[in-house]
């Protein structure tokens, strides 16, 4: 498992190597996704940190306190890690690259609309006017196993 920072990192390099810029929703809302897809895939999170259910969507707290800074701009820096970052293995960058080819191109709104749609793990978890309920990990591994199987 990585920190979602390092996970964020890749996909902004990604978007870079791309000439792409993401806002802070965009690449929330990309690092939930692919932590998704890998467990779905894979059957082990991607991220360590945990996934709540916030307002507009999933939210990766950690993430967002490191980029929470832009609001909606573009992200201009990599996010900055006080221990040592860690490099993605060969399965969790095809994983990654996989999901920004997929879904990079979509708007932070539209990204939000996607990962808070009824059944969602966002939506079997949010209660409107609640604030850091967690997300369990088994919702975002059988949703995500489910979206494999019918893409497979």
């Amino acid at each position: 498992m990585k920190d979602s920072r390092d996970v964020a990192n890749y996909i902004l390099e990604l978007a870079e190597q791309k000439g792409d810029s993401l806002t802070p929703m965009q690449l929330l809302k990309l690092t939930y996704i692919a932590h998704g897809w890998f467990y779905g895939i894979h059957g082990r999170p991607l991220i360590s940190d945990p996934v709540e259910a916030w307002q507009y969507g999933p939210v990766i707290p950690m993430l967002y306190e490191a980029i929470k800074s832009y609001r909606g701009a573009a992200i201009t820096n990599k996010i900055r890690r006080h221990n040592a970052q860690q490099v993605l293995d060969a399965d969790e960058q095809d994983i990654v690259s996989q999901v920004y080819d997929a879904y990079g191109k979509f708007t932070g709104p539209q990204l939000s609309n996607m990962t808070h749609a009824g059944g969602t793990p966002w939506a079997l978890t949010y209660v409107p006017g609640s604030f850091g309920l967690r997300i369990p990990d088994d919702l975002i591994e059988d949703h995500y196993r489910k979206k494999a199987s019918v893409a497979a």
